[in-house]
């Protein structure tokens, strides 16, 4: 747990984070779903307490521009644009606004569902499309978009609302072989 290995009490890091130590408690025993706000204090109290005040920011991770479809565009440019960029989700955007994603899993799940696979390669991305990935700020310290992609196969970076990034699992994995090396 990073707080211990920080070497802070439930109280201390509750007092570096402006939050109750009743509240990090319920946090450490998965009682509490904090706001990305919330973690974004904890991570910053915790990274501050361990490096000295240097944080590394989602934008210094994300990928950009981001690789994504539109609404109206075919699933078959979708498996296209995934397949030769080597990515497994792409955002749906229009008119600059995340309005949905798609997925290779959702692909595979709809074919062993017994779909047509020539019949939804013609479909619009509208038609297979799940909800929108979490969106996080370029200006977010890395440790919240690490919690939040435990739950999440990827998240959109935003400046200002608008979409600039994206963060996936992957990503996580290139972090790690950089400071490693």
């Amino acid at each position: 747990m990073a707080r211990i290995r920080a070497g802070l009490t439930q109280a201390k890091l509750a007092e570096l984070a402006g939050v109750t130590q009743a509240y990090i408690a319920k946090i450490e025993a998965g009682e509490a779903d904090p706001r990305v706000s919330t973690l974004e204090k904890i991570s910053l109290a915790l990274e501050r307490a361990t490096t000295g005040g240097r944080r590394t920011t989602v934008e210094e991770l994300m990928s950009s521009p981001i690789i994504s479809v539109k609404p109206h565009d075919k699933i078959e440019q979708a498996i296209r644009l995934m397949l030769s960029n080597d990515i497994s989700q792409l955002p749906v955007l229009e008119g600059g606004v995340q309005v949905g994603s798609i997925s290779e899993t959702t692909f595979i799940h709809r074919i062993t569902s017994g779909e047509d696979i020539s019949k939804l390669l013609k479909r619009s991305v509208t038609e297979m499309m799940d909800n929108p990935f979490p969106t996080v700020s370029k200006d977010a310290n890395i440790e919240v978009a690490y919690h939040l992609l435990e739950h999440e196969p990827a998240l959109v970076v935003v400046d200002h609302g608008r979409p600039v990034g994206i963060i996936t699992k992957a990503d996580v994995f290139k972090l790690t072989g950089q400071k490693g090396a």
